[in-house]
């Protein structure tokens, strides 16, 4: 996946992907940010990372005898250097999942929790007040696992999180365009499965949602930009 997607950095294109689950963004972030980065000037990336878990398990030497896994792309890519943990956020993690100490390995890595508690005490207009003060000019990457949004959005997502309400689809879509004029880079919707989805394809068409509005941030900033 990384090979494939350096093809992309080194011909100035940004980055998009549809998962697969989400341990494509770890090569994905890699092929596309960094000290050899042409799209990112050589720095590192500010993730925007929408999930129900923190996917920072680094404490742990494998998941499922995998150590480079969707559930440890998010300490690794901190800990060589292709994402700045003190600009990134974690948005619509659920307070009830997760292995133990998972949020405190997000903590230590630098991220920001914006669990949904939060979330939901200051809306989707404090979260994009959160992310542009901590983003600041900084490039960006963002991931967004389709288990972030409430299961009556997305029930065709893996690891659905019940009993809590995760990101509506209309919150969801305000806080990426409240990311209008920054530099995104890169970006990934992964965890679709389309044989769990609704008759109606609800899961499917949310993703679509969200890949459209991440690609409409990469057009805006070029077309503002010329």
């Amino acid at each position: 996946i990384e090979a494939y997607a350096a093809q992309f950095e080194k011909a100035g294109t940004r980055l998009v992907a549809m998962g697969g689950d989400h341990a494509i963004t770890g090569p994905l972030v890699k092929a596309c940010a960094g000290a050899h980065s042409s799209l990112t000037g050589g720095q590192k990336v500010a993730l925007v990372h929408f999930d129900s878990h923190t996917d920072t398990l680094m404490h742990l030497p494998h998941w499922l005898g995998n150590k480079r896994s969707a559930a440890h792309w998010g300490a690794y890519l901190v800990q060589e250097g292709h994402v700045d943990a003190a600009k990134s956020a974690q948005i619509g993690i659920r307070p009830n999942v997760g292995t133990a100490g998972s949020l405190n390995t997000s903590d230590e890595l630098g991220y920001r929790i914006i669990g949904m508690d939060e979330v939901e005490e200051i809306g989707w207009k404090g979260v994009v007040e959160i992310l542009r003060e901590r983003i600041g000019d900084a490039p960006i990457y963002i991931t967004f696992d389709l288990d972030s949004l409430d299961p009556c959005d997305a029930p065709g997502a893996s690891n659905l999180e019940p009993g809590y309400a995760g990101i509506r689809i209309g919150d969801a879509v305000r806080m990426l365009q409240g990311l209008r004029g920054l530099n995104v880079v890169g970006g990934d919707v992964v965890c679709l499965i389309p044989t769990k989805d609704n008759p109606n394809k609800i899961t499917a068409q949310n993703a679509m949602v969200v890949m459209f509005e991440i690609l409409s941030l990469m057009a805006d900033y070029i077309h503002s930009n010329r």
